[in-house]
């Protein structure tokens, strides 16, 4: 627990009340430049938990980054209780590049909790474990889909704890789909380190989007708050209940060709519907693209171009009787009403 207490992190001490960004360093480039993992570090002057909130694991998912910035610059936080932990670009190498890898092409994502001797991404990885997720009582990954692809705002969880399940639904985000997680990822290990991360996918590879970047901001504010980080001023609590999902699928492209979407992300499809065209550039044959079940688009490829065996739409089934579009035509009209999101703020 943190807060009355100083902070300690990687030689540095912060007092109660102070703020401060922290660089541990990783690596010494090629050229002699340094590289470092930014910390910036948030320590309340009350008691409460600690909590991590990071952003860009993948280099090119910077959604998660303007998130970040924009809870850095709340209010709320001056009357923090705990201590916040704010990492908005993990993989800098990725996010100067625009690329989702490091420079070994070695996804950071499949090389947890790492190795103080291994790879650089094994080096990375054993960093945050030991100054950041072994830190925090609770965590939030921040990410997006891959470049040329989409994603409703959502949030991923494997909850060995109710409590976790609580925090994803108190999020706010249209959709909580409950997935496995993948070995060599944040998520597995901080699990195996007894730490339940929220993983937040919202939007595009190097595309901001405002009604996902609104949500996420949110929802990490409302989870501070279940957790006794923030009191209730400013932070309104989610007034639509999201759709649930624990299972879901990708339809592929059956031929190779140019593809026509007549479905989008939000979208609630039923069996047989069709999603899309896949015609040759001649237009001499065409491939439908059908839902196999029923549920709602959470994924979508923007790219027209595709190959046999793509991954076009990822639908995610959901409760019968349940409106998609309800649900996220409301929390839309919460966010564009929230004072939390003025001018002042966005800027």
């Amino acid at each position: 627990m943190g807060g009355m207490n100083g902070f300690e992190i990687a030689g540095h001490h912060l007092a109660p009340g102070e703020r401060r960004t922290v660089n541990l360093p990783i690596s010494v480039l090629s050229d002699h430049t340094p590289a470092t993992l930014s910390v910036h570090v948030v320590h309340g002057r009350k008691p409460g938990p600690t909590m991590f909130v990071s952003a860009a694991v993948h280099g090119d998912e910077i959604i998660g980054v303007e998130i970040v910035r924009r809870i850095l610059r709340t209010t709320q936080l001056d009357r923090l209780r705990g201590t916040l932990l704010a990492i908005p670009i993990v993989n800098s190498y990725g996010f100067m590049n625009h690329s989702r890898y490091l420079p070994d092409r070695r996804d950071l994502n499949r090389s947890f909790p790492g190795s103080q001797t291994g790879s650089l991404a094994a080096r990375l990885a054993a960093l945050f474990m030991q100054e950041i997720v072994k830190r925090a009582d609770y965590g939030i990954d921040l990410h997006s889909a891959a470049i040329h692809r989409t994603n409703l705002p959502q949030i991923r969880v494997s909850p060995s704890k109710q409590e976790t399940m609580e925090l994803a639904e108190c999020f706010g985000a249209p959709l909580v789909m409950t997935s496995k997680v993948r070995d060599g990822s944040l998520r597995a290990a901080a699990q195996d380190a007894g730490i339940d991360v929220l993983l937040y996918e919202a939007g595009e590879g190097l595309r901001f989007d405002e009604f996902a970047v609104r949500a996420g901001v949110k929802g990490v504010l409302r989870v501070m708050h279940k957790v006794g980080m923030l009191s209730e001023k400013g932070i309104s609590r989610s007034k639509v209940k999201p759709l649930l999902s624990d299972s879901s699928y990708w339809v592929r492209a059956p031929a190779g060709g140019l593809l026509r979407t007549f479905k989008t992300v939000g979208e609630q499809v039923v069996a047989g519907e069709l999603l899309g065209m896949i015609s040759d550039p001649f237009g001499e044959a065409e491939a439908e693209i059908t839902a196999r079940q029923p549920g709602v688009i959470v994924g979508r490829s923007n790219l027209p171009v595709v190959n046999e065996g793509d991954g076009l739409f990822h639908v995610a089934m959901v409760r019968k009787g349940v409106d998609a579009s309800e649900t996220i035509d409301g929390i839309a009209a919460q966010l564009d009403a929230d004072p939390l999101f003025d001018e002042d703020e966005i800027i």
